[in-house]
């Protein structure tokens, strides 16, 4: 196989510089593949995507009627990142959720951020993720988001940057474990060869971080899935297997005397954990949604009394607030005193007049987002969008601007990908995931999602986006 005619054509590419020279990192990979040749590539690709669908790791798409599940495409040309980049995203990323913590304290308690102006107050009480009902609430270990995953991305000039965070139900750590041990067996002498760090015990750290909140002897451990048709329902199998823990409804559970218990052919036993990956409007229809039959009566005021754990805690929506990413800076800054490490992409707040102008007049430049949405939705990126399309925005964002902010669009870095009988550049993003208990463990390796479409900049899987493993090396 010859990569010599592979085309980094001007943007970031992480296995190759700008001479087409094989990144150090990935210079044993590259002579193994370049060995042995297009054919078995294509066999071990093609067996990659039959071991997929043995395994179950599939999604749903709510939008598509064509079908309920789908793989999530897995290439097995890995990411590489070299330790050093790694260590430095680790430090980042602590920085980062250190601060974004103490940030959520601070709203549902003394607001000294708000009184003291650094960041407008409108500006959260506005924020549809922001609960009232929250106000006053001190979670074990004053951690509000335990589990979380912040979007990195890297610029044209290598640098890595913050896309938005991620603190509530953050997807997808399934596929990046499932992915490790289809890659393993594809390539199993280079990881040895490599050292690359391992990512298997993701499940323990899991389960001693959901045991440390609590101070019951065994800790009971439930995770709360919407239910079968949720497009990320074999996560919630998969990780409740993995850590030996009960997969409930909302209805398998029932609230007593401010008390959480599992409903079981034996009986009631109490739960003393929960890690839901339902959202905080579903959890509770006596406090939130009235008409949710996701949820279960009674759990919230159980969750305020102490009686049982929630992860990750109702309210650190707020931080996901694409507005608020915005003043992260200003965060970092007023609870830590320090410099942001990991940068945010410049962010215009269509809430804010001047801005509000700019993103106007330069719509087909930037790239607008509902701060509210997730998964891709939402969003126009203005180079690659039609007249109709950007009119339809504009109007969009008169109406609602606190509803909307944009970003320059920015070339994500691109790693060879298989298409077809060739192997192309397709940009990529990195979601490393973050367990915060009572200390901070960030798992080295990370999902990378890829845009599977020629020239696309969503890497959502829901937009048709795929994975790739993501192999740390070691010093």
């Amino acid at each position: 196989m010859d990569l010599s005619k592979y085309q980094t054509e001007g943007f970031f590419d992480e296995m190759f510089d700008e001479k087409n020279i094989s990144r150090p990192e990935y210079s044993m990979f590259k002579e193994r593949i370049e060995k042995i040749g297009w054919n078995k590539l294509n066999l071990l690709q093609k067996a990659t995507d039959r071991a997929q669908l043995s395994l179950g790791m599939t999604f749903n798409v709510y939008s598509d009627n064509k079908g309920i599940e789908r793989i999530l495409h897995l290439d097995i040309i890995p990411r590489i990142i070299s330790g050093k980049d790694w260590d430095f995203l680790e430090r980042g990323l602590k920085q980062r959720i250190v601060a974004l913590n103490l940030f959520l304290d601070d709203l549902y308690n003394d607001q000294k951020i708000l009184k003291d102006n650094i960041i407008p107050k409108e500006l959260i009480l506005s924020s549809s993720p922001y609960l009232k009902e929250c106000i006053g609430l001190k979670p074990p270990k004053n951690v509000w988001s335990h589990i979380s995953g912040s979007d990195l991305i890297r610029g044209d000039d290598g640098t890595f940057y913050v896309l938005e965070d991620n603190l509530r139900c953050p997807s997808g750590v399934s596929y990046m474990l499932e992915n490790r041990e289809i890659l393993k067996r594809t390539f199993p002498e280079l990881f040895e060869k490599l050292r690359v760090r391992p990512v298997y015990d993701y499940s323990h750290h899991l389960r001693d971080m959901l045991e440390s909140l609590s101070n019951a002897s065994p800790v009971n451990i439930a995770v709360l899935t919407p239910g079968i048709y949720n497009s990320a329902y074999f996560e919630h199998s998969y990780l409740a297997q993995q850590m030996g823990a009960e997969l409930v409804e909302g209805r398998d559970l029932v609230v007593k005397d401010d008390f959480v218990y599992m409903i079981t052919t034996k009986g009631l036993q109490r739960v003393d954990v929960i890690y839901r990956r339902v959202d905080d409007e579903f959890i509770d229809p006596l406090v939130f949604k009235k008409d949710s039959m996701l949820g279960t009566p009674g759990l919230f005021n159980a969750y305020r009394k102490g009686n049982v754990v929630l992860v990750n805690a109702p309210g650190t929506g707020v931080a996901d607030d694409k507005a608020v990413y915005a003043y992260i800076r200003r965060i970092i800054k007023y609870y830590l005193g320090e410099d942001v490490l990991l940068p945010n992409i410049e962010t215009f707040i269509c809430d804010d007049e001047k801005d509000l102008k700019y993103v106007i007049e330069n719509i087909g430049k930037l790239v607008v987002k509902q701060t509210d949405a997730s998964g891709g939705y939402g969003m126009l990126i203005g180079p690659k969008s039609t007249l109709k399309e950007r009119q339809e925005f504009v109007e969009k964002i008169k109406n609602n601007p606190r509803n909307y902010i944009a970003q320059p669009t920015i070339n994500l870095s691109r790693v060879p990908t298989i298409s077809g009988e060739n192997i192309e550049g397709r940009h990529v993003d990195l979601r490393p995931y973050i367990l915060y208990g009572k200390d901070i463990k960030i798992i080295p390796g990370a999902l990378t999602r890829v845009a599977l479409k020629k020239g696309s900049l969503v890497v959502n899987s829901s937009q048709g986006g795929g994975s790739k493993d993501t192999w740390v090396l070691d010093h």
